[in-house]
């Protein structure tokens, strides 16, 4: 049994937590909403309301840390909805309290956005160029975490995050003039979000960096089109007049490394 901490049991982070209790382990979690904790307490989840902020943390940010061996950070970054907050000063408050529990390993939950708009097949390899705020503070936030001496960390870095009750056809219906018709998807399973999760930790394969996107890349009209039809929503309409960008996200090592076989590998 591993005791296990996850800062944001949210829309990934509940559901991987009563993954990682059904194999026995013990977890902490946090929400930011105090009626929430029922909730994770009904789920076996030890619960604490933390609050990141950028020169304090709200919550006993100790007590949740204390005796875990493995600390999983599953919070946006926030920027999308008010692009004055600073994750990465969030992220630096919080480090010291990290250091002080003696936790020794760290997972990072991140995106593919660190990359940019980057033509062709992308790696591991590549050199991340974030092109938006989000981007670019997950990309610091990774960075000051690795070269953290006094624990390990994993970088996960997902594509579009979908699910039963999760897609982005949803957003996209009945839009005209959507640009980059011919680029191609680079999306990934809740589902499967959590069986990397679970095998970095079953591997241990620790202080390493991840792409995690499912190996299925057809073209955002065609897909977006048959996804559309599917739900019966509105046709979303592409403007194809300027050149896609044709990134397509490699997750080779997810099956190299780990061993992981994508449990949805048509989404």
């Amino acid at each position: 049994m591993v005791q296990i901490s996850i800062l944001g049991c949210g829309w990934l982070g509940l559901p991987l937590a009563k993954q990682l209790i059904a194999q026995g382990n013990a977890v902490k979690g946090t929400t930011t909403t105090p009626e929430k904790t029922a909730v994770l307490q009904q789920a076996g989840i030890n619960p604490y309301v933390i609050t990141l902020h950028e020169n304090r943390i709200e919550g006993d940010i100790g007590a949740f840390l204390s005796g875990s061996e493995v600390l999983i950070l599953d919070v946006p970054p926030g920027v999308r909805k008010n692009d004055s907050e600073n994750f990465v000063a969030k992220i630096i408050t919080l480090i010291p309290a990290i250091v002080a529990s003696g936790i020794t390993k760290v997972l990072f939950v991140s995106s593919t956005s660190v990359y940019g708009e980057i033509d062709g097949i992308v790696t591991e390899a590549a050199i991340p160029n974030p092109e938006t705020e989000s981007g670019r503070q997950l990309l610091e936030t990774e960075l000051l975490l690795q070269s953290n001496v006094n624990f390990k960390t994993t970088i996960v870095r997902f594509g579009g995050l979908i699910g039963d009750d999760r897609h982005p056809v949803y957003y996209l219906a009945g839009k005209t003039n959507i640009s980059n018709p011919n680029a191609v998807i680079n999306l990934v399973h809740r589902d499967d979000c959590m069986g990397i999760i679970l095998k970095i930790i079953e591997t241990g394969a620790w202080d390493d960096v991840f792409n995690a996107v499912t190996p299925y890349h057809p073209t955002r009209q065609e897909y977006y089109t048959k996804a559309a039809k599917e739900r019966k929503l509105p046709v979303p309409l592409f403007n194809s007049e300027e050149p896609s960008i044709t990134k397509r996200i490699a997750s080779n090592r997810v099956k190299q490394v780990l061993g992981y076989c994508f449990k949805y590998s048509n989404l």
